[in-house]
């Protein structure tokens, strides 16, 4: 039996339950990575991982991947383990073996057209020049949750590659933090009340407002 047998679909979730079944959250990994705009994704899902008491993760198909409880029903929190660029094939493996479809699964992502320290869900759509998302998106289609991190645009000419992949000095990373913080209670709201119900209630508020 492989690690991935491990992984089995959850029971039929309860009534309340009508969120995403599979948080997966983009970066790349490698300790030189950890302190960049582009880990956005990691930093919320080690965030959840503590909120919902990740007991320890499992190495399997490219990706880490923990198993925690949420209303009495088992969701998936997965790091994938690839390049950012190659999410594509960790992601449509996690959700082969997990028994799960596209519309069990949330991503969460760095997003250059959001302006710093805002958060934004939304259903499907394009790749916006994200090369994860891009990955992804010819992987398994385009019609999964996404919840986006905004880290807005580069000053002056520097290439977006250069600004994701950009160590944040001490008090601009202190700032990143607080903000994948609070991106993880939108998260939490995404799987108790369903993409649809969280977008209206959490994307018309900037934190701070």
């Amino acid at each position: 039996m492989s690690i991935l047998d491990r992984f089995v679909r959850p029971t039929p979730p309860q009534a309340e339950f009508s969120g995403p079944h599979m948080i997966i959250g983009l970066g790349n990994p490698g300790v030189e990575y950890e302190d960049t705009r582009h880990n956005a994704g990691f930093r919320v899902i080690d965030a959840l991982a503590e909120e919902l008491g990740a007991r320890y993760w499992k190495t399997a198909g490219n990706a880490l991947a923990a198993e925690v409880s949420f209303k009495g029903d088992r969701v998936v929190l997965v790091k994938p383990q690839s390049f950012m660029n190659r999410s594509g094939g960790p992601v449509k493996g996690m959700l082969k073996h997990c028994g799960y479809a596209v519309s069990d699964l949330l991503i969460i992502h760095d997003e250059l057209d959001l302006p710093a320290h805002t958060m934004r869900l939304k259903q499907g759509g394009g790749h916006a020049g994200h090369n994860g998302l891009r990955s992804i998106i010819d992987a398994i289609g385009a019609d999964f949750a996404r919840l986006r991190i905004g880290i807005g645009r580069p000053p002056g000419q520097m290439p977006a590659d250069r600004f994701v992949l950009q160590k944040l000095s001490a008090d601009a990373l202190e700032e990143f933090k607080v903000t994948c913080a609070q991106a993880a209670p939108i998260a939490l709201a995404a799987l108790e009340l369903g993409i649809p119900k969280a977008m209206s209630l959490h994307n018309a508020v900037t934190p701070g407002e």
